[in-house]
């Protein structure tokens, strides 16, 4: 059985953790018959959840139709107060799964009578700024119909207008760990009325070394058995799982494969070519082809910085995005990129994951990743929402090593051929 045909399932035996309040009243006169959805055999719409009016009202102005796999199978656990471990990759619609919960439950019960300011209900932490900022501005999309307060603290940024909302009573605070514990240690921050914790990418919140910082964060907020707690992750590993079995209360485990599978639209291209060739494949292709938005990563950082001044060099529109780039031109880089404004965008992994960026029509692998995953991460940039997508890899004697590794970690044998006549 397909991931998609899989039924969800309540949970089974879950503590009785949240008590009915009377509804927030609708601030719409929007009406559910706008939004008609056809049942479809082996598919979830979100009609089949009976979540509140604002909420229909907003994942109908954000396209929304059908859940994905997780989405399905996590709304059928959390909308009934269930913990959830999801092991899941980025493109899989994880966040709105989360977002959607919380924002269900928000919208049934009143805030807790005497919620302080600077006391979220809801705490998301995520281990980058990007990630976080992306979450805040989808948990706005989603929230815009209703009356909940959503902000984010994170490094990088205006210090003082973030605490000037830290000022206010919130629902949902996104943070980086760093940033959140600078203010909780300054008591902006009140963690000790959190009902809804999520934790996201929480592998990479490892391998960046921010686990200490989280233990410290959990500890101030109320027991797992008294919050609910969803924990996502693209890999499971044994750490992975010591962790989610410390911080969550008979969770569900939820498991969408990282497969190409979940990217079927993707065009997948690899073009058999010399070391010293790459850089003039990399701007013919990029001049003669008709690219609408491009990704092109490269493994390093000081590759991506000879990259983007060899492409400005040669006329191409491009900005680059890694880890020397500062944290406010990186948000401006984005930007200028999500709005059409930028063509071609070079990066290190560090936009390989958690970064949500619609209608790139192509991605191209300079050098193919050290880990297979996250070949599927880069691609997954493309081909989303069913639209149709293009990945180029250029392989040449120091990617060889890695191709039957990717192909064995995707099960499939990708086309390897020479590049168009006329690209060298």
């Amino acid at each position: 059985m397909s991931e998609s045909e899989k039924t969800p399932t309540p949970a089974q035996n879950r503590r009785p953790k949240r008590r009915r309040r009377k509804p927030r009243k609708s601030q719409t006169n929007w009406d559910l018959r706008h939004f008609q959805v056809t049942p479809v055999a082996g598919k979830w719409r979100f009609h089949d959840f009976d979540l509140p009016l604002p909420l229909m009202h907003a994942i109908h102005a954000l396209g929304f139709e059908y859940c994905t796999p997780i989405q399905a199978e996590a709304l059928a656990h959390t909308l009934l107060g269930g913990d959830v471990v999801g092991k899941a990759q980025t493109g899989t619609g994880k966040t709105a799964a989360f977002l959607i919960s919380m924002l269900a439950y928000f919208l049934e019960e009143e805030a807790p009578d005497g919620q302080k300011t600077g006391a979220p209900r809801a705490l998301i932490v995520a281990p980058t700024r990007e990630l976080a900022l992306q979450i805040e501005k989808d948990a706005k999309a989603l929230a815009r119909f209703t009356s909940l307060n959503v902000a984010s603290v994170v490094g990088g940024m205006d210090y003082q207008k973030q605490r000037d909302n830290l000022a206010k009573k919130l629902d949902i605070l996104v943070a980086t760990p760093g940033r959140l514990l600078d203010f909780h240690q300054k008591r902006d921050v009140d963690l000790t009325q959190v009902e809804v914790l999520v934790l996201d990418e929480a592998d990479r919140m490892l391998s960046m070394g921010f686990i200490p910082d989280v233990k410290r964060i959990i500890r101030h907020t109320p027991k797992k058995e008294e919050r609910q707690t969803f924990l996502f992750s693209a890999t499971f590993t044994q750490d992975i799982l010591n962790l989610a079995s410390q911080w969550t209360h008979q969770p569900a485990h939820i498991e969408i494969e990282v497969t190409v599978d979940n990217a079927a639209d993707i065009d997948q291209r690899v073009y058999m070519v010399s070391d010293d060739d790459k850089q003039r494949l990399l701007v013919n292709l990029l001049k003669q082809e008709s690219f609408d938005r491009v990704m092109v990563f490269g493994n390093r950082r000081d590759l991506v910085r000879k990259l983007d001044d060899h492409l400005r060099k040669a006329g191409v529109d491009v900005a680059m995005l890694s880890g020397d780039v500062p944290q406010n031109q990186r948000i401006k880089t984005l930007e200028r990129f999500r709005e059409g404004e930028l063509t071609v965008l070079v990066a290190t992994d560090v936009a390989g994951r958690g970064i949500h960026i619609d209608d790139v029509s192509h991605v191209i692998n300079y050098t193919l990743p050290e880990d297979p995953e996250d070949y599927v991460h880069r691609i997954g940039r493309t081909g989303r929402a069913g639209a149709k997508g293009v990945s180029i890899s250029f392989v040449g004697e120091e990617d060889a090593f890695s191709l039957p590794e990717i192909e064995n970690f995707i099960n499939d044998k990708l086309p390897c051929e020479h590049p168009p006549e006329g690209l060298l």
